[in-house]
């Protein structure tokens, strides 16, 4: 879940107390602390960007205190006299880069093993904590996208398998679903797949593509899907996958690519303009459908303003 970066970015504080007696209970709640993943303050309270998800678990947890003869109160704060938004924000950062390193780690010792001969079980544990990281992670931490690598390099002997020029008609009328407030490479992957694959396509948003079976995933955590692959943002996997070689989308492609991946592999800077605009939107909480729907529109007269 991503926390628009606006000036000052609400907050929510937790602050609690319970029974000396209950110990039980204080560990129960540290640790769903963490699942929310606070950051806790050096003199009191406990941390969360303000949004309507973490604002409704920070109000269940402290009546679930409250039930346990403590008390709790869930502020919310506008900025702290000693403790810069920036600042604050950093510790959430750090916080998730510690998360997506362990996952790391582990991922690296697999990668040199055979298929066969990888912990199945191990895989399908760091594929659901990894899940769990990607819900805390409020200001989209730079090591997601290595994890997602990693995972992609593990997965790509039986991606590769499956990579074959889609069958007529298989892709037509679906639904499509990706995370919830789309940037550059999810809104023009939107455009790409209406205007070049199927012009009937509805999207939706959320979290977890195994909430919706039928629907096919895009730029987000699914080996079942479209996303980043090797070196390729997810409209370049598109355009690969469906065969698309006009050449003004081939420009689009190394576009989208410099700016959402920002390596600079093609030198084209002109997406850094359409991306200050969706993330302008973004700020004034444009609705994840308003969103992919103007950032759609802007891609349109991208591709007719080429060459």
């Amino acid at each position: 879940m991503t926390i628009p970066h606006n000036g000052n970015v609400p907050w929510l504080m937790l602050v609690f107390s319970l029974p000396t007696k209950s110990a039980s209970q204080r560990v129960e709640v540290w640790r769903k602390l963490q699942r929310y993943g606070v950051v806790a303050l050096p003199s009191s309270g406990y941390v969360l960007p303000h949004s309507p998800a973490n604002h409704e678990r920070l109000e269940w947890l402290a009546t679930t205190i409250r039930t346990y003869k403590g008390q709790a109160s869930v502020v919310h704060v506008q900025t702290f006299d000693d403790l810069p938004d920036n600042t604050l924000r950093q510790q959430f950062v750090k916080a998730r880069t510690r998360d997506y390193e362990v996952l790391i780690r582990e991922l690296k010792k697999m990668l040199p093993l055979s298929k066969a001969a990888r912990p199945i079980g191990r895989l399908n544990r760091i594929r659901r904590r990894f899940q769990e990281i990607t819900t805390i992670d409020f200001f989209e931490n730079a090591s997601r996208m290595r994890v997602e690598k990693l995972i992609a390099k593990i997965d790509e002997p039986e991606v590769a398998a499956k990579r074959r020029q889609p069958k007529s008609g298989e892709y037509l009328h679906r639904v499509w679903i990706t995370r919830p407030r789309p940037g550059i490479d999810r809104v023009s992957s939107a455009w790409l797949i209406r205007r070049f694959i199927d012009a009937k396509a509805r999207f939706i948003f959320g979290g977890d593509p195994g909430a919706y079976p039928d629907a096919i995933p895009f730029d987000m955590f699914a080996p079942a899907g479209f996303g980043h692959r090797g070196e390729d943002c997810t409209f370049e996997t598109l355009c690969k996958q469906f065969a698309i070689r006009d050449a003004k989308v081939k420009r689009i492609a190394q576009i989208i690519h410099d700016t959402d991946l920002g390596d600079g592999k093609f030198g084209r800077s002109e997406g850094m303009g359409l991306d200050s605009v969706l993330t302008g939107w973004a700020k004034q909480d444009v609705s994840d459908d308003e969103l992919l729907q103007r950032g759609m529109q802007l891609i349109e007269g991208l591709y007719h303003g080429q060459q």
